[in-house]
């Protein structure tokens, strides 16, 4: 249903990966439904970094069409460290699309303000997703970590079609079956940043694991800003959408194939990633975790 569409050269400031549905563009933030169905069992995830990747790419919230691009710091493309024992991203990242951390709100949780991105997943199923792909995720919990301030709630789920999908149910089935991925993940998002200077990061909730309620409540809430957004809150969001009724940003699908049409055409694979970029890096712990006894 959902196709992807590259533009530009791979490994380069100019590099986009732009969404299609029956072939027309949409925008993966705001035109890729959040549930899949009316029973809300399963949600969309967009993936931006498949696992054991380090590029980071995100959706670009500030162009039309919110298409996937790689971050940009000091006018160079960004690559997560690889902090011991770790490569990369250690499962598929990506977004919840419809959903919204409105940085106008605080949360009586975190008693921090959302991030002013759509929320974050990590999906945990044994195959290595592909740029670009559209999972769709069985939720199983969520942890509230503070970035820099703003909570940054990371939404733990899997693959409906992965082969463990059917034995997990909610965070316990996490721990009591994948013995490790919690702690990993904890630890990962705690220490990521540390080789660029930054401190560690904290969490909400003594950083313990909520539960697949709770997360949906996360979901649910968020997906409430997302609509608050489109309806006209004020922003610097690009809200270009073709499928949502009444929104500020809706447009024709002629429109949105001027977008499109306007990017360069793709063109070889681009100059060689930097081989620093897959440098080991190791990071002393103040915090200690289980996965590293």
């Amino acid at each position: 249903m959902f196709g992807t569409v590259e533009r530009g050269t791979p490994n380069t400031l100019d590099y986009r990966i732009f969404y299609t549905k029956d072939d027309k563009p949409i925008s993966p933030f705001h035109d890729i439904p959040l549930y899949t169905d009316d029973s809300k069992n399963y949600c969309n995830m967009v993936v931006e970094i498949p696992r054991w990747t380090n590029a980071k790419m995100e959706i670009c919230k500030e162009e039309p069409l919110n298409p996937i691009k790689q971050d940009v710091k000091k006018g160079k493309l960004r690559f997560v460290n690889n902090c011991f024992p770790y490569h990369g991203y250690i499962w598929n990242y990506g977004a919840l699309p419809q959903t919204w951390e409105d940085p106008n709100h605080v949360d009586e949780g975190t008693a921090a303000k959302g991030d002013n991105d759509p929320l974050d997943a990590v999906e945990i199923g044994s195959a290595v997703a592909t740029r670009g792909e559209v999972k769709q995720g069985k939720i199983l919990g969520v942890i509230a970590m503070i970035d820099e301030g703003e909570t940054d709630w990371k939404i733990v789920c899997i693959d409906r079609n992965d082969p463990m999908a059917d034995s997990l149910s909610d965070i316990g089935d996490v721990e009591a079956k994948m013995p490790g991925i919690l702690e990993a993940t904890r630890d990962w998002f705690r220490i990521y940043k540390v080789p660029t200077g930054k401190p560690m990061n904290d969490f909400a909730y003594k950083g313990e694991w909520k539960n697949r309620d709770f997360a949906n409540n996360v979901i649910s809430e968020t997906h409430g800003f997302w609509n608050a957004l489109m309806s006209g809150q004020d922003t610097d969001i690009k809200t270009m959408n073709t499928s949502v009724q009444s929104s500020k940003g809706l447009v024709s699908v002629d429109e949105a194939s001027g977008v499109l049409g306007s990017q360069p055409e793709k063109t070889c694979s681009g100059p060689p990633v930097d081989p620093s970029t897959q440098n080991q890096c190791f990071v002393s712990r103040t915090v200690p975790e289980k996965v590293c006894c």
